[in-house]
């Protein structure tokens, strides 16, 4: 029999959002954590992240919704707060002052974009903004080019999200030894200034020294650099840093070394990279992945979505833990093309589950989709 997932048994209630904080949530999710998103009345989530969760609706702004939701918290671990600073506390529902002294064990994960009592705590903003006063976007993009913002996986997803989630795992460990839950506090700005480490720190040696786009990793390499083939609009992915992996590559590519500019020399990466752009045109993507599958040339196809599956690369958990693995990630419930919660889709199950709650016993449900305490109570 198959072990239960790490997390099974722990309960987390997600304030709906976007991105980064539902990230979090689908991390815990995925390991087995049970997770209750909070939707508000009337709303369609254009969320994706869903997988493994349930929803109720609730009206915070309504005093017997707010109950609603501080009884849940009494057997909650996790809350996970997406909102801009001061929207709990206008709610009436500060993490210190009424969520912890409602339940001390609960630890209340909080995300914003901007630091809380930075520069720019009051404004709105997005990944683009929290990466480029992180210092991390200046790094990004090609010589002579602007800075390139890569989406929104390095700010929303990875700086926030991801490290949120790491911020819920170290407070669960703290809690097994104090008994006591605590906030929190995750951005998007110090999340990504701090994956930006090693970059970073290596502005100070001479594999980063140079202006942004010239360095060894940051696309000024031409042995670590992307070509099209032959095939417009395909590409391959080289990154033969080191020289035996290079050897593998001149080889692959059918170049003799010693007609080559010696790969050290900074001033002639741009003759290296015409000869390779030149080469890397002479055949197909496919082509070029019979000559390097199974060499050490560090050389591989830049697979697009839709190809992912077909190329034995199904969306599975981040981590593979032998004794207790994740939930599987079935491409129609969130790997990658399904997903998608409907607001109260499974959530009376869940308050049943959590709670022993019945319907118009313990909670009624509004016109609107909302859940509201009987009498001003629910049932613990």
């Amino acid at each position: 029999m198959t072990a239960p997932p790490p997390l099974n048994g722990i309960r987390v209630v997600e304030l709906a959002g976007l991105a980064p904080g539902p990230f979090a949530g689908l991390l815990l999710a995925d390991y087995g954590a049970s997770v209750l998103r909070i939707d508000r009345p009337s709303s369609v989530s254009a969320d994706q992240l869903t997988r493994h969760k349930t929803s109720i609706t609730l009206d915070l702004r309504e005093a017997k919704s707010r109950e609603i939701l501080l009884r849940i918290l009494t057997a909650t671990d996790v809350l996970i707060d997406p909102f801009r600073p001061g929207v709990l506390e206008r709610l009436g529902l500060s993490p210190t002052d009424v969520l912890l002294k409602h339940n001390p064990r609960l630890i209340v994960a909080r995300m914003t974009g901007f630091r809380r009592d930075g520069k720019y705590k009051d404004m709105a903003g997005h990944d683009i903004n929290y990466i480029a006063v992180s210092g991390v976007l200046s790094m990004l993009g090609r010589a002579g080019d602007k800075p390139y913002a890569p989406g929104n996986i390095l700010g929303d997803f990875a700086g926030g999200g991801a490290i949120c989630f790491m911020g819920i795992i170290l407070a669960l460990i703290a809690r097994t030894s104090t008994g006591r839950g605590q906030v929190v506090e995750a951005n998007m700005v110090d999340g990504s200034a701090y994956l930006a480490t090693f970059p970073r720190l290596a502005t100070k040696n001479p594999s980063w020294s140079e202006p942004r786009g010239e360095n060894l990793l940051d696309s000024g390499c031409p042995y670590y650099d992307t070509y099209e083939t032959k095939d417009s609009g395909k590409y391959f992915a080289v990154g033969a840093l080191e020289p035996q992996f290079y050897a593998a590559l001149l080889r692959g590519l059918q170049l003799d070394p010693k007609s080559l500019p010696a790969r050290e020399d900074r001033d002639q990466w741009p003759t290296l990279r015409d000869i390779f752009t030149r080469r890397f045109k002479e055949k197909t993507r496919a082509e070029w992945e019979a000559v390097f599958d199974g060499t050490d040339a560090c050389a591989t196809p830049i697979l697009e979505q839709g190809e992912l599956e077909s190329a034995g690369y199904e969306q599975r958990p981040a981590v593979h833990l032998s004794r207790t693995p994740g939930h599987p990630i079935k491409a129609d419930e969130g790997g990658w093309t399904g997903g998608g919660l409907e607001a109260g889709k499974g959530g009376v199950e869940t308050l049943r589950s959590w709670m022993g709650w019945e319907p118009n016993v313990d909670f009624q449900v509004r016109d609107d989709g909302a859940l509201v305490s009987v009498d001003g109570r629910a049932k613990l």
